[in-house]
């Protein structure tokens, strides 16, 4: 695997830190997850169970080890100490200052590993106003200016469906340690390297931001249409409604010839896309007029054929029984030898001569804990003393 040989200490709960050491996992680190002995990571009673198993859970801590550590205590904090000598990247999640306070700050970390990359996911920065602000993903949607431009133009600001926010930072995160341990080969020197969730969201507003800087103006809510592009969105067949996208000129005009309406090439309201922007109401009306004759499903057909992007709108059953989805094994069902079979989501990222695999199953609370003790230097009788103390 790409990362074989590289541990991570993984301090991080919920959703955008597990998300980025889930990454590293996948791509062959092994990650030592920390969590505390009273209930570990929220999210593990989180989410719907598969044979009393949280597969929310699941989903973002495979190929990972758990080991509890009490960190409020001396004992346990000694047993962090270790972990981290032992350690190529550390991930902490934490807002800004709590990892200092608890005796890990950026010189106590050098001092334990020189060459250590550090990865901070935060939520609006490690300085600045807000930086001691707790924030969750709705914060960030909101902050960040997405749901302002999410919905329908005369609906409310509208967030997006998954915890997008959550998800991005912790591809950020892992995008910046993949590069800080390049730049570690190359130098021998360490890194710190920060997200932030509102950060992340601000970097995704892309022509919204770029239409802003250029002109000033606000932009809009659309609903499903484009903010650059007509026509572009969901229009109406006869069972419902159908996603066609033609991003550009020469993609119309072969959208034109598979609807038959030719005529339109050289109708003088809808020659550029800034006419058929202006127009969009009425473009919009000329497309639906025909594809409301015929079914989702001819269309789909038809206009892929001719070269127009084109697509139903699924419903997530809908989407893990779609063949595409299925080739591309984006469900994934694993045989956790003690809780049965798990369905977790599949690999994004895909490797031709060695792809990401499933190493090791969701760890149970504290699951690898002795193990991992015994590879730091515990022995048997030590480990029983932090257990009997409940360090561990």
């Amino acid at each position: 695997m790409q990362l074989d040989g590289i541990r991570v200490v993984d301090l991080t709960r919920i959703l955008a830190g597990p998300f980025c050491s889930m990454f590293l996992a996948d791509l062959g680190a092994e990650v030592i997850k920390v969590e505390d002995p009273e209930g570990g990571d929220p999210i593990r009673s989180q989410g719907e169970e598969q044979n009393g198993f949280s597969l929310y859970f699941a989903s973002f801590n495979r190929n990972k080890r758990s080991v509890t550590l009490d960190l409020r205590r001396e004992e346990g904090k000694a047993v962090l100490r270790r972990l981290i000598e032992s350690a190529d990247v550390l991930v902490e999640n934490y807002r800004p200052g709590v990892l200092d306070r608890m005796g890990f700050d950026r010189e106590t970390l050098k001092t334990l590993r020189p060459d250590l990359v550090v990865c901070r996911v935060t939520g609006f920065g490690l300085s600045g106003p807000y930086a001691d602000r707790p924030a969750f993903d709705f914060i960030a949607q909101a902050m960040s200016g997405l749901m302002s431009v999410t919905g329908e133009a005369d609906g409310a600001p509208m967030r997006v469906g998954p915890p997008i926010s959550d998800l991005v930072a912790g591809s950020y995160a892992a995008m910046g340690v993949l590069a800080a341990l390049i730049r570690r080969g190359r130098t021998g020197q360490g890194e710190e390297v920060c997200t932030a969730l509102t950060d992340s969201m601000v970097s995704m507003l892309a022509f919204m931001a770029t239409n802003y800087f250029a002109t000033g103006k606000v932009p809009q809510r659309n609903g499903n249409d484009h903010g650059l592009v007509a026509p572009y969105g969901l229009f109406e067949a006869a069972d419902g409604q159908v996603a066609i996208a033609p991003s550009n000129d020469a993609v119309y005009a072969k959208l034109l010839a598979a609807l038959g309406l030719e005529r339109l090439r050289e109708h003088p309201d809808f020659i550029t896309n800034r006419d058929r922007f202006e127009r969009r109401t009425a473009i919009n009306a000329e497309i639906n007029q025909v594809t409301r004759t015929r079914g989702i499903d001819h269309w789909v057909s038809v206009l892929n054929a001719a070269g127009v992007p084109c697509g139903k709108v699924l419903d997530i059953g809908q989407v893990f029984d779609d063949p595409q989805i299925r080739h591309q094994q984006m469900r994934l069902t694993i045989d956790d030898p003690k809780h049965g079979p798990l369905d977790v989501l599949g690999f994004p990222i895909k490797f031709t001569d060695d792809p990401c695999r499933v190493r090791r199953m969701p760890p149970d609370l504290g699951g690898d804990t002795s193990a991992v003790l015994s590879e730091l230097g515990y022995d048997n009788e030590s480990i029983q003393a932090l257990r009997a103390s409940r360090i561990v």
